[in-house]
């Protein structure tokens, strides 16, 4: 046995010590190491991952809860032909690791390099994508289906933590899965968390099943007696097989065999040998099979278990503290969203907050703390956060959702059927538009402008910068019809400050009105924008700087005027090209008499951006300054 840890308590791996993991080549290498030495390469494992991820950022609370969850599903399954489902995929890190990807680790989350999440085109041992909650039941239903339509007889996994069971989709799969006749494991990862601390009827239920310790005793007691004896292991497999009634007695509550599965459980998620009994006991059932596992997220970092919110994507950090290696020294938008939406709830005792699973992320703690009767949260369920809001705008009530634009697509149609038919006054705060960076394709908020602008009655702005943030909020608490703003992730712009013009009903902001090139900037291209113009006009050339503010409804009054005043209109957007500003603003100026600009239109290509740093994946697609003035140069010339 090796002490993993030193004196100072830094963990092991970062004095370049690393016995067992040194071992892990490829799948399956896992099986080689010997039983009795499997606890130490759990703990390797924990300072191999506290130690990369303090460098590179990344899910570390997560990962550190289902190490030895995960080293049991390698040593029960055979991978790659058996196949694992891990529902978001945050916390397939140990996965990763025990399908020979450590050299990864090196690049993780780094443009080019290892995704955070499962990759199909990363290694064959990830079966299938993910990166949005409640998802993994479907998915693993999908390919229990693929593999007995092919006639073969591989095991399929899917992990799904609790908090992802706050999400409806899971429960339209397990309705299906319940009609299974053939095996299908769920393995439910009960931390108590999501991303925060977990809401409602399921959590509740969950909790009585974890405190029912006379249960759990009891059938410990009496699986250790059985098997001391003669058959012993004969008669523990007889009971397991037989359906008592005494279960529904003794556990509080049989939500899962009521449904139809096979409910194994509560198993201890960092017992390893446990865990594989289980696995392999559930891979006996020609059923659907749910093994309930409770684990502790952030296990073995205490930073991490005291502040899981934090830790749950965690920025570069000192190890020692848990410490930001970069402390923020500017407010970020999500702080100045945090700020206003206390000042709207103090003037105005109808506004009500929404957020789905993220009161941290999304800065509504602070409202949450004030005004707690006002406060909802749903939990990972953005459909019904969007239909609630309907309900409660029914009602005479004025809610704003605030929810990350990656996830708010998942809400598309109760925003058409259920706001917008109805034209209620729904205030959407999204947060994270635009690129996001370092969680990849699934996380970039770049469809919101093209999937909004579709829809009847949706209206949407885009601040430039802190102050315009404040003042649309109030904006749309006072309009009244849906109404939608997005804002970026990370620091809040300061600049313009001077400008500062009253918020109009679709109507855009000058800054500065010359000849020859216009810039008509989004929200955050605005920034972006006031770069390009400073290259242009070292130039020589005119150049009016534009800030949009509305994207639905444009401003057709002054486009119609830019486009007699000027040779060149150029629109910049941080979103998809297809459905966006620009295409919107083509389309008016291509009906327009007299118009003589032509438009050139800068936005994300119509494609899903990988992960990387903001800065860098904006080089890489042309919307950084230099690039965008080059365009216009080649434009112009």
């Amino acid at each position: 046995m090796i002490d993993s840890h030193n004196t100072a308590g830094i963990p092991a791996v970062c004095r370049g010590i690393s016995m067992y993991l040194e071992e892990i080549k490829q799948a399956n290498d896992i099986k080689k190491i010997d039983r009795s030495e499997l606890p130490e390469l759990a703990e390797e494992i924990r300072d191999f991952l506290i130690e990369k991820i303090s460098v590179t950022g990344g899910h570390l609370g997560s990962n550190l809860g289902v190490v030895e969850l995960t080293m049991a599903l390698h040593l029960a399954l055979d991978l790659p032909e058996d196949k694992i489902v891990w529902d978001v995929g945050h916390q397939s890190y140990t996965h990763k690791l025990l399908t020979g990807r450590k050299e990864g680790f090196e690049s993780l989350r780094k443009y080019g390099g290892m995704s955070g999440f499962p990759k199909r085109k990363e290694s064959d041992c990830d079966c299938f994508d993910t990166g949005h909650s409640s998802t993994s039941i479907s998915a693993g239903l999908g390919l229990v289906k693929a593999r007995d339509l092919q006639q073969k007889n591989d095991v399929i996994v899917s992990v799904i933590g609790d908090g992802s069971l706050t999400g409806g989709m899971a429960y339209e799969a397990l309705n299906n899965a319940a009609k299974l006749e053939t095996n299908f494991i769920i393995i439910l990862n009960d931390n108590n968390m999501s991303i925060s601390e977990n809401v409602g009827g399921m959590n509740r239920y969950l909790s009585s099943i974890r405190t029912a310790q006379s249960y759990l005793n009891l059938k410990e007691d009496v699986y250790n007696k059985l098997r001391a004896g003669k058959h012993g292991n004969a008669y523990v497999a007889a009971i397991r097989r037989a359906k008592s009634s005494l279960k529904h007695l003794v556990v509080p509550g049989m939500l899962f065999e009521d449904m139809g599965l096979t409910y194994l459980g509560p198993v201890d998620g960092h017992n390893i040998m446990g865990m594989v009994r289980a696995i392999n006991d559930a891979k006996r059932f020609k059923k659907a099979v749910l093994i309930h596992v409770l684990t502790q997220k952030g296990k073995g970092y205490e930073p991490a278990q005291k502040h899981p919110a934090r830790f749950h994507g965690a920025e570069p950090f000192f190890v020692e503290t848990g410490l930001p290696r970069n402390p923020r020294n500017k407010a970020n938008y999500t702080d100045i969203f945090s700020t206003v939406m206390c000042k709207l709830g103090e003037r105005n005792e109808n506004v009500v907050a929404i957020t789905a699973a993220m009161p941290d992320g999304t800065g509504l703690k602070r409202f949450r703390n004030k005004y707690p009767e006002r406060f909802f949260d749903v939990g990972i369920a953005e459909e019904h956060a969007v239909t609630f809001a309907a309900g409660l705008a029914a009602g005479g009530m004025r809610p704003i959702v605030a929810i990350y634009s990656s996830f708010l697509q998942r809400a598309y149609d109760q925003i058409l059927h259920d706001v917008c038919i109805q034209n209620l006054p729904v205030v959407f705060a999204i947060d994270r538009a635009g690129l996001v960076g370092s969680d990849g394709e699934t996380h970039q908020g770049i469809f919101d402008l093209s999937y909004l602008s579709s829809i009847p009655n949706m209206h949407i702005m885009a601040p430039k910068n802190k102050w315009e943030l404040s003042d649309m909020m109030k904006f749309a608490v006072g309009f009244d019809a849906p109404i939608a703003l997005r804002y970026p992730r990370g620091e809040a712009y300061d600049g313009l400050e001077e400008y500062r013009a009253p918020i109009e009903y679709g109507k855009a902001e000058i800054i500065c009105e010359e000849q020859e090139i216009a810039l008509l900037a989004v929200g955050s291209m605005v920034k972006t924008a006031v770069a390009v113009r400073e290259l242009l006009k070292k130039e020589g050339h005119g150049v009016s700087l534009i800030n949009a503010r509305f994207v639905k409804p444009i401003d057709e009054e002054l486009l119609a005027h830019l486009a007699k005043t000027h040779l060149y209109i150029v629109t910049m957007e941080e979103n998809v090209a297809s459905g966006g500003f620009g295409e919107r603003v083509r389309e008016f100026l291509s009906n327009c008499p007299h118009a003589q600009a032509q438009v050139l239109s800068i936005a994300i290509p119509d494609a899903y951006v990988e992960h990387g740093n903001v800065e860098q994946l904006k080089k890489e697609i042309g919307l950084d300054a230099e690039s965008i003035a080059e365009r216009i140069r080649t434009q112009v010339v």
